[in-house]
């Protein structure tokens, strides 16, 4: 990640946010009825607690003074019965409210992961892996605990607290006004808990980015590392980003050792006040033993719900923060979408047509200048050129991936932008020189997981690609595990497995982004005859450097600095003595001298 999302990690918003908060009930609406009950719950189970104090009031003042056993068991019975119900009650509000939380998390990142599969490739060309991740995973987690406890926790806990100041003001008004001298101190200490916990939680989350980040790197690239032997220098930058993400955690942990306890003080202090001023009224008998227990009673349950609003203060205001990246990013366009009114041809051919085409990624820096070309159905055309030329990003385009700055892609003599993208690319399969595997059976990465390709078909294609002696030699056959991007398996043999999947498709364009380069020369002989047999029929894109793999092509399209410098067959280009011909000595004057050099 960079600086700029450590910056954005930092960011910790307003404490409320009315907007935010509209948008965050949004995922609670469907789950009204339980958040409504939760809220009853919750509000019964303080009435529950508020109700035991006068039960032991009455106790003291009426019961034991007649002597009145009756009563006093009566008294006993209805403690009892509040007691078993607050614990019916809070059990119920515990299960209810996190089901909820979890619905609305779970709804939640559904939509998240539905909008990231639907953005542009240019979006991720901008945004880091990694704030994505944080924000599918952390950002979700701080929402998911306000939904799961902090909103019916503020809730129950102002409730509690008002609750509490009425009761007490009915009990003895000159008590309840000496009480509430403790407020002051209070609000004190939870004024610098606030401040200090805030900048302990943005520490947190800052340098818990910094140490994600390095790890992902040097994890990603540990072959290099092991190859520099830079293993001691790498573990004394981490041990430095641990102990900063060591002293931010202490910095919080302090912040709440340091107000829990003061708040206990302060809330002893106010008992023993409460008990010298009371046991006075006491002998002056202008309160009762009754008022001045259950008085106490009260004061001691007035500091737990503002313990649990004070704490529940980082969370709104956290949750505040990752609600506003996470809509953020729920906001952003689909730079490609897909036309109001989609066009489809009746029969696909594969008829391809670029028309004066102009590409930018960055304003002002065209990537292909005015290109055009026509493929007809079932034509092999190769794209060769320098790295950076444009040949690439061509078949990006094709695939509508990106759309063009200026003129036309069609297929089938429709604009891919009035193509339904789906439609589009169901008809395209593209075998890239990085192949990517996912986790799963060696079948599963054929089909990915498309219920219309048979584990029939899947045998037939790999008979007819030569490789279904290599996949059954291999642990389990079709049904091996392949580990995450396909790490157990050579380059070859995932190569041979993308193959496979483009073959499996069958698709009626397809493209070949330098597909065979990372392929030994045993390898290539092997899929050499397949892949000549998966072209016919189909229109073949092939982008390559190696030469030797697109002689037999019909067309071969030169690109030089985003423009087709040169045109025409294998033997056409060489006769021109151009562009192409100087690439093909450049490379058969390198494989002589691979051939002559000794191992």
């Amino acid at each position: 990640m960079s600086g700029q999302d450590h910056n954005e990690e930092e960011a910790l918003g307003k404490i409320y946010d009315s907007r935010l908060a509209r948008r965050l009930l949004h995922y609670l609406r469907p789950y009204k009825g339980r958040v409504i009950l939760a809220l009853v719950l919750t509000i019964s189970s303080s009435l529950f607690i508020l109700a035991q104090p006068l039960l032991v009031m009455r106790l003291l003042d009426y019961a034991v003074p007649n002597k009145d056993s009756q009563q006093i068991g009566w008294i006993c019975a209805a403690f009892v019965v509040l007691m078993v119900l607050e614990y019916i009650t809070q059990y119920t509000y515990i299960l209810l409210v996190n089901e909820t939380g979890q619905r609305a998390m779970y709804d939640l990142r559904v939509e998240l992961f539905q909008h990231l599969q639907s953005l542009s490739l240019s979006f991720f060309d901008k945004n880091p892996v990694g704030r994505l991740m944080t924000r599918v995973t952390g950002d979700i987690e701080v929402l998911n605990e306000l939904f799961s406890n902090g909103v019916t926790i503020v809730i129950g806990s102002l409730f509690m607290l008002v609750g509490i100041l009425v009761i007490l003001f009915w009990l003895n008004v000159s008590m309840t006004l000496l009480a509430l001298c403790i407020l002051p101190p209070i609000l004190v200490v939870t004024r610098f808990f606030r401040v200090w916990s805030r900048d302990g939680f943005r520490a947190v989350r800052t340098q818990i980015a910094k140490l994600n980040a390095y790890l992902q790197e040097n994890v990603a690239g540990l072959q290099t590392v092991q190859v520099f032997v830079r293993e001691e220098r790498n573990l004394q930058r981490y041990m430095e980003l641990n102990k900063a993400h060591y002293d931010a955690n202490i910095q919080t942990i302090v912040a709440f050792a340091v107000f829990f306890p003061a708040v206990e003080i302060i809330s002893s202090l106010a008992i023993g006040m409460m008990l010298w001023y009371g046991g006075t009224q006491v002998f002056a008998t202008t309160v009762t033993l009754g008022v001045l227990v259950s008085f106490i009673q009260y004061l001691l349950k007035f500091f737990q719900p503002l313990r649990e609003l004070s704490a529940q203060y980082g969370t709104l205001q956290s949750a505040m923060a990752s609600s506003e990246r996470i809509f953020k990013l729920l906001d952003e366009k689909v730079e490609v979408e897909d036309p109001p009114t989609p066009v489809r041809p009746p029969t696909p051919e594969g008829r391809i047509q670029f028309d004066r085409v102009w590409f930018e990624y960055n304003p002002g820096e065209p990537v292909l200048r005015d290109v055009s070309f026509e493929v007809q159905p079932g034509e092999k055309i190769a794209f060769v050129g320098a790295t950076g030329s444009g040949k690439t990003t061509t078949m990006s385009l094709l695939s509508r991936f990106y759309d063009v700055t200026r003129g036309q892609v069609l297929v089938d003599g429709v604009d891919v932008r009035e193509w339904r993208k789906k439609d589009l690319r169901t008809n395209i399969a593209i075998v890239l020189q990085e192949v990517f595997l996912f986790s799963g059976t060696v079948s599963d990465n054929i089909t990915l997981n498309n219920p219309n390709i048979t584990p029939e078909r899947v045998e037939k294609v790999c008979k007819d690609l030569g490789i279904h002696d290599l996949i059954q030699d291999f642990s389990n056959g079709f049904s091996t595990i392949l580990t995450e991007r396909g790490k157990n398996l050579s380059v070859g043999e995932r190569q041979l497995i993308s193959f496979a999947r483009a073959m499996a498709f069958d698709p009626q364009i397809l493209v070949l982004d330098e597909a065979t380069s990372s392929i030994d020369t045993e390898t290539e002989r092997i899929i050499q005859h397949a892949v000549e047999k998966l072209m016919q029929g189909r229109t073949s894109l092939i982008v390559a450097h190696r030469l030797s793999t697109i002689q037999n092509c019909d067309r071969i399209l030169v690109f030089n600095k985003g423009k087709i410098a040169e045109s025409g067959t294998h033997e056409e280009l060489l006769a021109a003595n151009g562009l192409y011909y100087r690439l093909y000595e450049l490379q058969y004057k390198n494989q002589e001298m691979e051939i002559s050099t000794p191992s």
